[in-house]
């Protein structure tokens, strides 16, 4: 058996998120269950699929990463166009390498880099990229920017957790924030556009913890929550303590998973 590893983009609107759904009778597809699906198609057998980690319904990424272990007898010479072709077109491998049995997608991480994207306008966002964007009003920048020192670096998230998680260790460390203008995900949009990233680079997230920070600096912009309230709504571990909503899935976009060997492509090293 060789052990693969893939990249993946994909559009998260039409999934109910990473993750195969079980029950129902019209399931909604996901991610990995598509992805198994090509395997199968392929090497004529089932084989499991392992993320780096859940996305929810609604999310996208330009690079979530998995691993499966196949016979390799059975996959063709390019194995990223082999799936590609049993892919829908809203799922693209990006890259599908050999590795070692000791690597594992989600075991194997330091790291995830995510980037929340806002239209910040009054106007309705252009119909091509409305499926990418939380449309907000028009933000204050600088309390916006204001409020990531009190986010950045190592803390209890667990004001950012929502309900129905089984996490019983909620510190995590998050290595920078960064706000774009006219950015969306990784791509670039013109000048007159109302957008605005927002690119969290961390050790690891808790369920929605990126969409509820979202949520809050979207607040703070708005004048609803003042940056000197940040440790206050933190120093509580309980998201009844956060007056912000999450903010919606389309926003979220999964960028890159961090592994040792390209922690350094992110300018943040993980402090031991």
């Amino acid at each position: 058996m060789q052990r693969l590893k893939l990249t993946v983009a994909f559009e998260g609107t039409a999934y109910a998120g990473w993750q195969i759904q079980s029950g129902g009778t019209r399931p909604v597809p996901s991610i990995q269950g598509c992805l198994e699906a090509a395997f199968a198609r392929i090497a004529g057998n089932p084989v499991r699929v392992h993320g780096a980690g859940r996305t929810d319904a609604g999310v996208h990424a330009d690079g979530q990463v998995c691993h499966a272990d196949v016979d390799e007898t059975k996959m063709p010479s390019d194995g990223r166009k082999a799936l590609n072709a049993c892919l829908p077109p809203d799922i693209r491998v990006l890259s599908c390498i050999p590795v070692e049995a000791a690597f594992h997608a989600r075991k194997s991480t330091v790291g995830k880099r995510y980037a929340y994207s806002i239209w910040a306008g009054r106007d309705k966002p252009v119909p091509r990229i409305r499926n990418f964007v939380a449309q907000v009003p028009p933000l204050d920048l600088d309390p916006l920017q204001a409020a990531l020192p009190h986010i950045t670096g190592r803390h209890d998230f667990a004001s950012f957790q929502n309900a129905g998680a089984a996490t019983r260790n909620t510190v995590r460390e998050l290595y920078s924030i960064q706000c774009r203008k006219g950015e969306i995900a990784c791509l670039r949009c013109p000048e007159d556009w109302p957008v605005l990233n927002i690119i969290f680079a961390g050790n690891g997230f808790l369920k929605q913890m990126v969409r509820n920070l979202s949520g809050m600096l979207i607040h703070v912009g708005a004048g609803k929550i003042s940056p000197v309230d940040i440790p206050g709504i933190m120093d509580a571990r309980d998201r009844r303590a956060l007056p912000s909503p999450c903010a919606p899935a389309r926003g979220l976009t999964l960028l890159e998973v961090m592994y040792p060997e390209n922690i350094s492509s992110f300018g943040a090293v993980p402090q031991k």
